[in-house]
């Protein structure tokens, strides 16, 4: 396997990750625009926004099994038409009926895309010999912001979901199906054919990851679903305003994980996720207690910085304490676990709200993600150590046939 082929493959994985961050970002931003055009009750809504994350685990852990016969890649490579044209079927449907079905294969296939694209990840760093994982999550985030970029314009425009969503998935799709040729798995296949075909990965070992992994998306879905809500009515914002905290949130979540990589190799995963974690709690305790909306932005913003880096962190801790055929059911139990976060975050917020106020719902994913360093040390092994003083040599020789995916 030669350094080029290394490259194209974390090139095409990269797309792939841009790829469905704009896909997301594009269903998750027109939910009201979703509910107009389907008639769905503000009752009705919450259902259908559950039922997305919960079969997302469902692909997720499917996954974890067919992963056993076939590699990653191939996962990825079908699956990621499925979430576009999914997509597609959003905007294009009329009838309830229609939007459940499409939100249901849209549910499947992400939890499958998801988990496969991370497995790839994982994989690609451990050839590498150095972190790489938060590149990756970086171009997703860059994906987001540029989803959310056509929904507004698609909103100001006063666009057909059809007509706003159509555009993106006329390139992407194309464009990801003829990059997935160069997607790289670094386990050969001999190696996953005459290994277990249902590697032993404890639950116990992996329980920690799992919970960081659950508290760090109870706080961003604190973000995505209560930040503008919050500033407007908390802290007095206008409208306007209260749009600002999810887009500066997201424009520092990339600009995190775009360095990100780069403190890992210097001072290891564990210093970055305690740094990371430290941020994060800062940002929601300064959000609970910011005098004013510009105080409340500065929070949302510092939670951009600080959750940026458990995540990616949390799946190649998963990789790299299961050698070989293992990490991808490591990868797959741990993804699980990022829509158990989604689930759990938004109505849990909202209800301490109600029941109790906003501010003091902001303590309660604070607290949560703070837990995450009890468990830092979860993320150190020996090969941890990547880049400066800790890098480990290359690894190149990926096994025989490392492109057919």
């Amino acid at each position: 396997m030669t350094d080029a082929r290394l490259r194209r493959g974390r090139g095409s994985l990269a797309f792939g990750f841009f790829a469905q961050g704009v896909t997301f970002a594009l269903l998750v931003t027109r939910i009201p625009a979703i509910q107009d055009r389907y008639g769905i009750s503000d009752g009705l809504l919450p259902v259908f926004l559950a039922a997305v994350p919960i079969l997302a685990g469902v692909g997720s852990v499917a996954t974890e099994k067919l992963v056993a016969r076939v590699r990653p890649g191939v996962v990825l490579r079908w699956s990621q038409p499925v979430v576009l044209l999914s997509l597609l079927a959003v905007g294009a449907g009329a009838e309830m009926w229609q939007l459940a079905l499409a939100l249901g294969a849209f549910g499947l296939a992400v939890g499958a895309l998801d988990a496969s694209m991370n497995m790839l990840g994982v994989s690609l760093q451990q050839a590498y010999g150095r972190s790489i994982m938060l590149g990756f999550h970086a171009t997703y985030s860059l994906g987001g912001i540029v989803g959310a970029s056509l929904a507004w314009a698609g909103a100001h425009w006063d666009l057909a979901l059809v007509v706003s969503y159509l555009p993106a998935v006329a390139v992407l799709l194309p464009a990801a199906l003829i990059g997935s040729r160069w997607y790289v798995d670094a386990k050969s296949r001999a190696g996953r054919e005459e290994g277990p075909r249902a590697p032993a990965v404890a639950f116990s070992a992996l329980l920690p990851l799992c919970l960081v992994m659950t508290f760090a998306y109870i706080g961003d879905s604190t973000v995505s679903n209560w930040s503008a809500k919050y500033l407007q009515d908390a802290l007095g914002s206008s409208e306007e305003l209260a749009t600002l905290p999810y887009n500066a949130y997201m424009v520092t979540t990339l600009l995190g994980r775009a360095v990100g990589d780069l403190g890992v190799r210097r001072f290891g995963a564990v210093a970055v996720v305690r740094c990371g974690t430290v941020l994060a709690g800062g940002g929601f305790a300064v959000v609970a207690v910011a005098p004013g909306a510009w105080v409340g932005l500065a929070g949302f913003t510092l939670l951009g910085l600080g959750l940026c880096v458990i995540v990616p962190q949390t799946f190649a801790a998963a990789g790299r304490a299961f050698p070989g055929a293992a990490s991808d059911v490591a990868v797959a139990r741990v993804n699980v676990f990022n829509y158990v976060g989604f689930v759990i975050g938004s109505p849990l917020v909202g209800a301490l709200g109600d029941v109790w106020n906003y501010r003091g719902a902001m303590l309660v994913p604070m607290v949560l993600v703070l837990v995450t360093l009890v468990y830092a040390r979860s993320f150190a092994t020996e090969s941890d150590r990547y880049g400066g003083v800790h890098e480990r040599p290359r690894t190149v020789d990926v096994g025989r046939g490392g492109n057919e995916v």
